[in-house]
Parts: C-alpha cells; structure tokens; sequence
C-alpha cells in the first residue's frame, strides 16, 4: 500500500494532499499551523508532501536521505513553476 501511495502523489501530488487530509491526521503531526499545508497545497505540492514524509518518519527532523528528498521536490515544484511562466510568456509574444 504505501508504494502505491507514493506511485499516486508523483502523478497526482495535490489529490494525494486532499486524500491524507481526508483520511489521516498526518497534518496535524507535521504541521504547527494550517496556513503552510494550504499554502503548500497551492503552491508547492511536491514540496508539502516531502516535508511532512521528513517530519513523519525522521523525528520532526529534516536530515539525512530526507533532506536530500526534500531538496529534489523543492527542484520539481520550482521547475514546473518555471516552465508553467515560460509558457505564459511565450504565449503572449506570438
């Protein structure tokens, strides 16, 4: 079950978010507040789920292979954002 979860949240990180909220309390465990899981939602999908992965399993600490995890959905997250304004501006300039 939870290589299945992980195969899920690569191709639909944002419906992952919605499904832990909905049948865990992981967030609650991760998270001190609300604001960054929404923000995170929106925002940084990849990154949202890498952290509360570190925060889950490694003690409330970002170090280690987590950290190296978490760097890579921080790439993912900013190169989709990337790519997403390239194509905008792109669009704009034909």
């Amino acid at each position: 079950m939870p290589c299945f979860l992980v195969v899920i949240a690569l191709f639909l990180p944002r419906g992952t978010l919605f499904f832990i909220w909905l049948l865990t309390d992981w967030f609650t465990r991760a998270y001190e507040t609300v604001l960054w899981p929404l923000l995170g939602f929106f925002f940084m999908p990849y990154t949202t789920l890498a952290y509360m992965g570190a925060m889950l399993n490694n003690n409330h600490q970002v170090s280690g292979a987590w950290l190296v995890v978490l760097i890579v959905a921080v790439v993912v997250d900013l190169s989709h954002h990337a790519e997403t304004t390239r194509r905008g501006s792109r669009a704009q300039s034909i």
